[in-house]
């Protein structure tokens, strides 16, 4: 061979050396930023931190709580099937982040996934939901969120990580616990410190610094769930004198939607590359209550899961009794709303937000179909 032609094959030697060893890095050390969730709540949310809470009382960890979710066993959802976050994230094509206590959990599920750190009875107060003796509180989910954030950098740098933070989406969806386990429970000290316009005042503050500490840590598409008609659950009729919705409980959940969405409005206009959201379903709620035939309903004041004539049950249990039609009941247990009317909901939150599918090349994730009677 010519020395010419050896020089020519040394310099293409190294030239294919130094390709492969870039483009080899490059596979190792890059990894696609996929659009995941990352949500913050309480029981509507929760899809599992709970149950691995040994000492919480809000469980959500016997049948027949998840009866109409895949296998049918519990999940760490407080409903017969999905939440409203699962429907709107099944929509817009976005993976179900698993619950941060997930055994499962490492670096490549978050990057997968997301996360997700509700917890049933924790509140946008920290000292919300105390009762319960265990349980994430606001505060506490975004201390997780730091941490998540730490993996997440350790393993793909801080620049990746910041794009990867910056393009997922964000729910914040609490704050009815603030008012029935908390500020309405004269147990609480809340309830004798403040009024209720001061309180809400108080909460509203709270949140809006919460949700600057989001922004601060890379959240910039982030909705807010408003709260619907709390004096309408079962649990507060069966607790009042005349079985109906209490109407002082029901003011306060219109005084905090009204003033989250200003604290909403606000923050997104102020906050650099901030597009915050609020989730009001309260109307559509209330409508579907008191005239649920018109939404295909035939019970919008008691809940499917009971013991029957002994009330509040304030749990699903195995000893319950479910009701015929699961899919025809607004309530699954005394507090929270069955699969059907999440769905309606979720179907609300979706036309009034205009949510779009964002990762189009994945297909969402499969929604189960509720049985329609008891077993």
């Amino acid at each position: 061979m010519k020395p010419v032609d050896k020089m020519v094959m040394l310099k293409f030697k190294k030239l294919f050396v130094m390709f492969c060893t870039i483009t080899f890095g490059f596979l190792i050390n890059s990894h696609e930023c996929k659009i995941v969730q990352f949500i913050f709540g309480d029981s509507l949310s929760d899809v599992g931190n709970n149950i691995n809470l040994a000492k919480s009382l809000a469980q959500a960890s016997l049948p027949w709580y998840g009866i109409d979710f895949g296998n049918g066993l519990p999940n760490g959802r407080f409903s017969n099937g999905r939440t409203v976050a699962d429907i709107i994230g099944d929509h817009m094509g976005l993976p179900r982040p698993p619950a941060f206590l997930d055994p499962s959990m490492n670096e490549d599920v978050i990057l997968q996934n997301g996360v997700n750190f509700a917890s049933g009875g924790g509140g946008i107060l920290n000292e919300t939901g105390s009762l319960f003796i265990q349980r994430f509180g606001l505060y506490k989910q975004i201390k997780l969120f730091r941490g998540t954030q730490e993996l997440v950098r350790a393993k793909i740098g801080d620049t990746e990580a910041d794009k990867f933070f910056q393009q997922a989406r964000y729910v914040v969806a609490l704050g009815s616990n603030d008012f029935i386990n908390n500020y309405l429970m004269p147990i609480y000290r809340d309830s004798w410190t403040y009024s209720d316009d001061s309180f809400n005042q108080y909460l509203l503050q709270t949140l809006q610094n919460h949700l600057t500490v989001l922004h601060g840590l890379g959240a910039r598409e982030l909705m807010v769930f408003g709260l619907g008609p709390m004096g309408c659950i079962p649990l507060q009729r069966v607790l009042s004198s005349s079985g109906e919705c209490q109407e002082r409980t029901n003011n306060l959940a219109l005084r905090f939607n009204e003033g989250a969405s200003k604290v909403v409005a606000n923050l997104s206009k102020h906050l650099p590359n901030a597009t915050f959201k609020f989730g009001d379903a309260y109307d559509v709620v209330n409508d579907l209550i008191n005239n649920p035939n018109k939404y295909g309903f035939s019970n919008s004041d008691s809940p499917c899961c009971s013991f029957g004539k002994i009330r509040p049950a304030l749990t699903c249990v195995p000893a319950s009794t479910l009701c015929k039609d699961r899919s025809k009941y607004v309530f699954w247990d005394e507090y929270h709303p069955s699969d059907s009317a999440n769905q309606l909901i979720a179907k609300e939150l979706i036309k009034k937000l205009g949510f779009q599918p964002v990762n189009q090349t994945d297909s969402p994730s499969p929604s189960p179909s509720p049985s329609p009677s008891g077993d």
